[in-house]
């Protein structure tokens, strides 16, 4: 018998049943580089700056492609470790910049499993549990935003895939001609999906106030011939305001316009008591956007549209004989194809599902509440302190700020050292025609203490 090309025992797999037993070793090693690295590191970010820290990227790997390898575990130890050393690290309270939520351990550790059975969902042969786990996750969460009976869900890379998504679907029923009317406060995968789509270009409409108003839309949708697709926001990403979803989903009715809500920032509310009253309206949409690598505490990615009907769905069906050949489909073999526009998917379902089981609604809603709780409390120690000045109480967890006595170049220039510090994480966005300092905060492990680090990091550097 003729033996199989290459010499000696391939390398183990991460599968079957001797597949934990490779892992385990190896999980050794990661999870020490993970921590050496982030002692390395010794702050939210790496010190020096893009420059500096390229040259450590490229110092530890040298040859990236060596003509022989390494071994499993020094490979392991010094990528693990020079990725860790070189992170913006959301886990750290002074990393606070943007929408970019610390990972819940138990969904790292899902998401292992995912990575070491890998299932595809593109067809049910190659993730039979995991499809079943998808179906079942998307219909409960579609089902807390809609009282529909078959509301449904799909599970996308984020919030930018699955606006695109919305605007597809309103394109199918609508035509070429579908005009999509934004606020400017929207996020920039609106006006993008609407030119990626090969429609009219989308239509901005001011937002002096943060949010949609209302009597500008009502003058647009009155002005506005043929068929049109308003989109709200419900958690804008520069200050986390919140549209008012029933007027606009008032006006909607009124005009025969339909509605699409981007909540992947806001969605989750829904889970918390406290909160989910600011989500007023956001049943009443034709599609919605929420992303669980927010608010939600996962890794990315972890997205999802949700329709109030799964028929809405039907213009992605799909057919493509290898993997949904119409006898499979009437025999039963359930059709993933139309689940997406992806071809080859991972299983997220499956780290949102381990997180939901978990923590329940009541532990998801806690962690909402409690990072809310922070929020606030950071807005209330910025406005009392003579040195910096609030721009609003916060909506959801982002707090918009700046010192009282610098001006937009100032302002910009202490972030970036900062950044290049590798002291804090912070972000910047305009409004009311000037510049802001953003703190974002989503780590529900942030204290109080931490609160007075940030504050007293700055104070000091706030006067020119």
């Amino acid at each position: 018998m003729t033996a199989l090309p290459g010499t000696g025992t391939p390398p183990p797999l991460a599968g079957g049943t001797g597949g934990a037993d490779a892992l385990r070793p190896l999980l050794d090693t990661v999870l020490d580089a993970l921590t050496t690295g982030a002692t390395a590191r010794g702050g939210p970010l790496p010190a020096g700056g893009p420059d500096a820290v390229t040259a450590r990227v490229r110092a530890a790997l040298g040859d990236v492609l060596p003509a022989h390898g390494t071994g499993g575990h020094e490979a392991l130890r010094t990528l693990v470790h020079t990725l860790a050393a070189g992170a913006a690290d959301p886990a750290d309270p002074l990393c606070a910049a943007h929408l970019h939520c610390p990972p819940l351990a138990v969904a790292a550790a899902a998401d292992l499993a995912a990575s070491a059975l890998n299932p595809s969902l593109d067809s049910w042969d190659q993730a039979p549990a995991a499809s079943a786990v998808e179906a079942l996750l998307t219909r409960t969460l579609a089902a807390e935003f809609y009282d529909t009976p078959h509301a449904d869900a799909l599970v996308t890379t984020g919030g930018t895939e699955a606006n695109q998504l919305a605007v597809l679907l309103a394109r199918e029923r609508h035509g070429p001609a579908l005009t999509v009317l934004h606020g400017a406060n929207a996020h920039h995968s609106v006006p993008r999906a609407a030119w990626l789509l090969g429609l009219p270009p989308a239509t901005e409409l001011p937002t002096p106030t943060g949010v949609l108003d209302p009597a500008r839309l009502a003058e647009a949708l009155a002005t506005t011939p043929g068929p049109t697709l308003v989109t709200a926001t419900a958690g804008t990403t520069d200050a986390g305001l919140i549209d008012p979803l029933h007027r606009i989903a008032d006006l909607c009715d009124r005009y025969g316009a339909d509605l699409h809500i981007d909540a992947a920032y806001g969605g989750l509310l829904a889970l918390s008591p406290r909160h989910r009253d600011k989500l007023a309206g956001l049943g009443r949409a034709h599609s919605l956007t929420l992303d669980l690598h927010k608010l939600g505490w996962q890794p990315v990615a972890a997205g999802l549209l949700a329709v109030p009907d799964t028929t809405l769905l039907a213009p992605l069906a799909h057919q493509a004989d290898y993997l949904n050949a119409t006898d499979d489909t009437e025999a039963g073999l359930p059709d993933l194809l139309g689940r997406s526009l992806r071809t080859t998917r991972r299983p997220d379902a499956l780290k949102i599902a381990t997180t939901l089981r978990a923590l329940g609604r009541d532990g998801l809603a806690t962690l909402i509440d409690r990072t809310i709780d922070t929020a606030h409390h950071l807005a209330r120690l910025l406005d009392a302190h003579p040195d910096f000045e609030l721009h609003a109480p916060p909506t959801i967890t982002t707090v918009l700020f700046r010192p009282t006595h610098a001006d937009d170049d100032h302002l910009a220039t202490l972030r970036r050292t900062l950044l290049h510090q590798g002291r804090a994480v912070l972000g910047r966005t305009h409004a009311d025609g000037r510049l802001w300092l953003k703190a974002t905060l989503l780590n529900p492990h942030t204290t109080a203490g931490d609160l007075d680090t940030l504050i007293s990091l700055l104070e000091g550097r706030t006067h020119r």
